[in-house]
């Protein structure tokens, strides 16, 4: 994770928007990959920012000059949160240079190639905002978002639907800290990066990303504590 999500104008993202103190409307998309466009915010010293960015933190301009691409020298997309404070692509950025990605739903597949089955994942009465790094690259004065959503460790509970990771999402609580350029200590924001369930999750069988269209009974993943 995460591979895969959506983003739809509706009251929940809107929601979402409104607490980050964005006064505007996201684009919906569905089925974002990692290469293509989505919404970020992060927070400089003029102020927070909604902003279009491409999924991978680490661009280059494509061979024919139609725009920009993920570098194909790195296969890594996401950021492991057991990297940030260690690796140098991952370091200087999550100490000055975090985001938020809103988001409708995820989306991760299980079974046999052939016969995977597709899952949407959302809160239950929320929008996801995950946290994320975002880089502003300069090509020749062309200005150029990018980002990545950082992942935590497999959570027992989410195993069986990722063994390997879940993603960083964030709760109203963390926005502002989460997002504050100047802090650059990052011990008090140690604490998000422990994999927990913080809201209740469902996980819902869908025919596709394109295709929200339910195939199955839903499942909800309770909160930690809950």
């Amino acid at each position: 994770m995460c591979g895969r999500f959506n983003v739809s104008d509706d009251p929940l993202v809107q929601g979402l928007l409104e607490e980050l103190g964005i006064p505007l409307r996201i684009e919906p998309r569905v089925n974002i990959a990692p290469g293509a466009k989505a919404d970020i915010v992060y927070e400089t010293t003029r102020g927070r920012t909604l902003q279009e960015a491409i999924w991978s933190l680490l661009i280059e301009p494509r061979p024919d000059g139609g725009g920009y691409r993920p570098s194909p020298k790195y296969s890594t997309f996401n950021a492991r949160s057991g990297s940030l404070e260690t690796s140098p692509l991952w370091k200087k950025r999550f100490h000055s240079q975090r985001a938020i990605i809103p988001a409708s739903g995820f989306h991760e597949w299980t079974g046999e190639k052939g016969h995977k089955q597709c899952y949407n994942i959302h809160p239950v009465n929320s929008a996801i905002a995950f946290g994320g790094l975002y880089e502003l690259w300069d090509f020749q004065g062309d200005v150029v978002p990018s980002f990545t959503i950082i992942t935590l460790p497999p959570h027992a509970r989410f195993s069986h639907i990722h063994p390997k990771s879940m993603p960083l999402m964030l709760r109203p609580e963390d926005f502002d800290m989460w997002l504050d350029p100047y802090l650059t200590n990052t011990d008090p924001l140690q604490h998000l990066l422990k994999s927990r369930i913080r809201q209740p999750l469902l996980v819902e069988p869908i025919k596709s990303p394109e295709s929200l269209e339910k195939t199955g009974q839903g499942e909800e993943i309770a909160a930690d504590g809950v």
